[in-house]
């Protein structure tokens, strides 16, 4: 028995299915996940890994009755395909009806919102020890990849789940990948376990207490399904470890695993990109800086905390940095502290993380970094609304008010490509304070003349005497757009770039107290960023202080565009604000 894809409205209809069945619908299901991601983009090689294991899931567990908790859940596709979403996937128009991960305002199939990883365990020991608390009987399974397991979270909530003393199902979805390849000893022992077939006598979930299952070969929906029944209805913790291949049934995809992670539009048949930008980017400036500054000085580090290729290292440059590139895994809290650890031994970190992974080891900047006031550089990527990211578990701009507000760091903005070389360049090089350099977003942009290295100090780019506008980063470039405006309309407007958000330059804002208005601009939420500083220090000066920046809310799917005008963060709209 086969079922047309366009039937499927929910898992019941896959349930009367046998393995030849099974196995013929997991091909189709890969067949239209190639279509569309090959002309849509999203995370390629993730689920085209985990076909088979996510029908045999829906195929033996009864959800929503029974709990699916995906850690990261950028492999959810064919999840969302079984749970009457399926449209999203075969007609072109609806490409975009679905977000890139589990959102439970689109399905009940859906528990969390979730885009960071290694949470999926703690979750799931929630739910199970909800479920005993009421007295029920469903299974609560969580489904985590060998990467996402090396995430401190994670390890927390694998030793705590056994404690539970009741149905707790763990599918490990071991890929041997992270987004690039995996880095820690844990992925030892579980290469072990995959060479022995799952016989090793050192086995970590064992030891922990879970009854533990391996599957050879996880893309097999025979084996899997023989093993998720072995494991359902179990009254203690169970380990599922499954060997998949990342990429399974793409060949561009098996071959180039890391660069097929997420993907934009390509052909299918070479896994050429259809889109090719050759424009320069930040982060291949950061790179080649980096890798100058490691060849100059053997103390000088690159670290990133599994997102190289995000930070413009792909694997070439990491060959080229040689053991001064340090890759701590999908583990923020271990980059951050070690990057303490090194400054204290002599170092120069840089860590290179994107904006919205650093509010995961928050607590490690403010007390490993920030209270011993150590010489870390961090480099922020994606940050703000112009970043470039724009799903609402990954979204980059809360990270002024965030990181800003920290003592004894010092949070630079640059608004060009210049300014961001010269700021690294002075952080790699100072001894005195951590440092938060936060990489433009947008296209790269050039100073028009030399760079002001004095950074505690604003840089002021346009002289008037009415009104000043203060804009932070790529804002600064329509800042002067709106000076343009004003100037037409008989104002002289002042434009400055602040460049340090983590403290004011009394002198400049002193120097402004006559005016008739001060406008503040950022790329983030105005509660708490830079602008309501500056409001702060003139609040007892005449002029008026406008800040402008984005409304604290969390924000699916945007338009930056839109967004920025809805914010009054465009050209005509700073214009209007300051003649108002």
């Amino acid at each position: 028995m086969n079922i047309n894809p366009e039937n499927l409205h929910s898992p019941a209809d896959i349930k009367g299915l046998d393995n030849d069945g099974l196995a013929h619908l997991c091909d189709d299901l890969r067949a239209i996940l190639i279509r569309k991601l090959s002309a849509h983009g999203g995370h390629v090689a993730p689920n085209l890994g985990v076909v088979e294991a996510t029908v045999a899931l829906h195929y033996v567990f009864n959800a929503p009755d029974d709990k699916l908790v995906f850690d990261v859940s950028h492999q959810t596709y064919v999840h969302k395909m079984l749970t009457g979403r399926i449209a999203a996937f075969l007609d072109p128009a609806r490409y975009d009806d679905v977000t890139g991960y589990t959102c439970p305002s689109e399905s009940g199939y859906d528990l969390f919102e979730v885009g960071h990883t290694s949470t999926s365990i703690s979750l799931a020991t929630g739910l199970a020890k909800a479920r005993d608390i009421e007295g029920g009987k469903e299974n609560v399974v969580t489904f985590i990849g060998d990467a996402s397991l090396g995430g401190g979270m994670a390890l927390e909530g694998l030793g705590y789940a056994p404690t539970l003393g009741s149905n707790f199902i763990l599918v490990i979805n071991d890929n041997q990948m992270s987004i690039a390849e995996n880095h820690g000893e844990l992925f030892t022992h579980l290469a072990e376990l995959r060479a022995t077939n799952g016989t090793a006598a050192n086995n970590i979930f064992k030891a922990l207490g879970y009854e533990y299952i391996y599957v050879r070969d996880g893309n097999d929906i025979a084996s899997l399904v023989k093993a998720f029944r072995q494991a359902k209805d179990a009254d203690h913790a169970v380990a599922v470890h499954i060997n998949t291949m990342k990429g399974m049934g793409l060949p561009c995809a098996e071959a180039n695993k890391e660069a097929f992670h997420y993907h934009g539009p390509f052909d299918a048949t070479d896994g050429n990109s259809l889109r090719v930008d050759t424009s320069e980017s930040y982060d291949d400036i950061f790179a080649r800086q980096m890798l100058a500054h490691m060849a100059a000085d053997r103390r000088t580090v690159t670290m990133t905390a599994g997102t190289p290729g995000s930070i413009g290292f792909p694997p070439a440059a990491r060959a080229e940095a040689g053991s001064q590139f340090i890759d701590t895994g999908i583990c923020e809290q271990q980059a951050v502290t070690m990057a303490a650890g090194l400054a204290k031994g002599g170092c120069r970190p840089v860590f290179g993380v994107v904006s919205t992974f650093v509010q995961r080891a928050y607590d490690q900047i403010s007390h490993d970094v920030g209270i011993n006031r150590l010489p870390v550089t961090f480099v922020e990527f994606y940050g703000g609304a112009t970043g470039g990211m724009n799903d609402v578990t990954h979204l980059g701009f809360f990270d002024i008010a965030m990181i800003s507000n920290i003592p004894n760091i010092v949070f630079l903005a640059p608004a060009n490509a210049d300014e961001y070389v010269a700021m690294l360049d002075w952080a790699v090089g100072q001894t005195d304070h951590p440092v938060v350099i936060r990489t433009p977003g947008g296209r790269v942009r050039h100073a028009d003349g030399a760079v002001n290295t004095d950074f505690f100090r604003y840089d002021t780019v346009a002289e008037g005497s009415d009104v000043a506008i203060i804009a932070e980063g790529n804002l600064l470039y329509t800042a002067l757009e709106a000076a343009d405006i004003l100037r037409s309309r008989g104002i002289s407007p002042t434009v400055i770039n602040p460049r340090i958000l983590s403290q004011v330059d009394a002198a400049c804002l002193d120097s402004l107290k006559d005016y008739r208005r001060v406008i503040t601009m950022e790329d983030g939420i105005v509660d708490g960023g830079f602008g309501q500083k500056v409001a702060a220090y003139l609040g007892n000066a005449p002029v008026r202080v406008t800040t402008l920046g984005l409304r604290k809310e969390f924000i699916d799917k945007f338009s930056v565009k839109e967004l920025l005008d809805a914010n009054g963060l465009t050209a005509e709209k700073v214009a209007e604000a300051a003649m108002a």
